[in-house]
């Protein structure tokens, strides 16, 4: 079966391989890899945090990188759009930005906000400008060949490097023998993995060729021997909402029941909730449960309800030492070494408040959902199925992880990119 490419709109043909090509393969390696492939893990000091982590002090090397990509990426969309390029960035997401730079100006390490919400900035319109500037085709093939080669040294990495695999000693006993790879820990492995499943799950759907289906047979076996509890169950659940939406989608019928099935499914959801609320209450009481999420989110949900609309500034959550806004809400000091909250949604509740919240929930679910709903017939069903796929996994993965806003952690940089393809797709009006 003869290639499919995307659709007329959005395929730019270039030959060679030009500046612009290298700012993005920078882009992709500095987030994906990183500058600490294969670090060893202190277990004494480490808990969950990691190089993927946003530091408050930086590192000189990666911020010049990221300003070296970041100017590239300005030049060529200045130079293709003009002043227009402001366009590039969804609305909602350029005011989501401007919000948790703004938060700095309450939060109690005002500079720690700032160069984390620096970093979130750079990121985001890096990203976007160079999607933009190359185009769709071009940087989502540059993409899978990353992703691709993460893979394969993933794989090469368990037989050939020691701490590919969490070593004993680690604090958490549980992680012992779970691969990892070229990352920091076995979650953010078994995220980079799932994506990587989902993008050559649906890249086989539409080409047939066998190396996709050999690359997705390889992503799900790594995702599977990380255990990592979240991606692990979330990715059929994604697989099967990119393949709903692919079959549906030709008639609006099928679209419309489509959107009731998942309807209930929430009604349901939250009904089971509703009737088994003893036990989960009695779960988040125990901060045994979830593998140690439950005590986290309660001093989570603590600290939201003192400080519910502004939070307690951007970044400020994880790596902020004696600084953490959970210090008074935990008993102890294990709270100086949480790399994250476990839940994008109430970490950002606690550090740029309800209304960062609620410009999130706008940004990254709301407006890309109504997107997805209208976008124009002549895209790239197969495209638009893998992305809406990309869409589930990413949202849903946040209520068990943080990615949202994590400067340039992986997961977070997947969504960037969904959200550029997509927006670059046509729509109805």
């Amino acid at each position: 079966m003869a290639h499919e490419t995307l659709s007329a709109p959005l395929a730019r043909p270039r030959s060679g391989f030009g500046v612009m090509d290298v700012a993005f393969i920078a882009l992709m390696l500095l987030a994906f890899v990183g500058l600490q492939p294969f670090a060893i893990r202190n277990p004494a000091t480490d808990l969950q945090t990691g190089p993927y982590q946003m530091t408050g002090s930086g590192d000189a090397i990666r911020q010049v990188l990221y300003i070296l990509v970041f100017a590239t990426a300005v030049i060529a969309a200045f130079l293709r759009r003009g002043f227009a390029l402001a366009t590039i960035v969804p609305p909602l997401l350029s005011v989501l930005l401007g919000w948790c730079l703004l938060s700095a100006a309450w939060a109690a390490a005002p500079d720690v906000a700032l160069r984390r919400a620096g970093l979130a900035i750079v990121v985001a319109l890096s990203t976007m400008f160079c999607v933009d500037t190359l185009g769709t085709e071009r940087s989502f093939r540059l993409w899978r060949y990353v992703l691709a080669a993460i893979l394969i040294v993933n794989w090469l990495s368990i037989a050939l490097v020691h701490q590919a695999v969490h070593l004993p000693g680690e604090q958490d006993p549980g992680l012992v023998g779970n691969w990892r790879g070229l990352y920091f820990h076995k979650n953010i492995a078994g995220a980079v993995s799932a994506i990587t499943a989902i993008v050559f799950f649906f890249s086989a759907l539409r080409t047939r060729h066998w190396a996709d289906m050999v690359l997705c047979a390889l992503a799900v076996g790594f995702t599977v021997m990380t255990h990592s509890k979240s991606s692990l169950g979330l990715l059929p659940v994604a697989v099967l909402a990119g393949l709903a939406y692919r079959f549906a989608w030709k008639r609006s019928l099928d679209r419309s029941i489509v959107a009731v099935v998942v309807l209930l499914a929430v009604v349901l959801v939250a009904a089971f909730a509703a009737a088994d609320a003893d036990a989960i209450s009695r779960a988040l009481e125990d901060p045994t449960e979830f593998t140690g999420r439950a005590a986290i989110w309660q001093a989570e949900l603590a600290f939201a309800r003192d400080h519910l609309f502004l939070g307690s500034g951007f970044g400020t959550f994880a790596d902020t030492g004696a600084l953490s806004p959970l210090h008074n809400y935990v008993a102890g000091s294990w709270v100086e070494a949480v790399a994250h909250g476990h839940s994008g949604y109430l970490q950002i509740l606690v550090t740029i408040g309800g209304v960062g919240l609620l410009l999130t929930v706008a940004a990254i679910v709301v407006a890309p959902g109504l997107r997805f709903w209208r976008m124009d017939d002549g895209a790239d069903l197969g495209f638009k199925a893998m992305l809406f796929a990309l869409f589930v996994f990413l949202v849903a993965h946040n209520f068990m992880e943080s990615d949202f806003l994590e400067g340039d952690a992986p997961a977070w940089v997947a969504c960037l990119l969904m959200l550029a393809f997509l927006y670059r797709l046509p729509r109805r009006t």
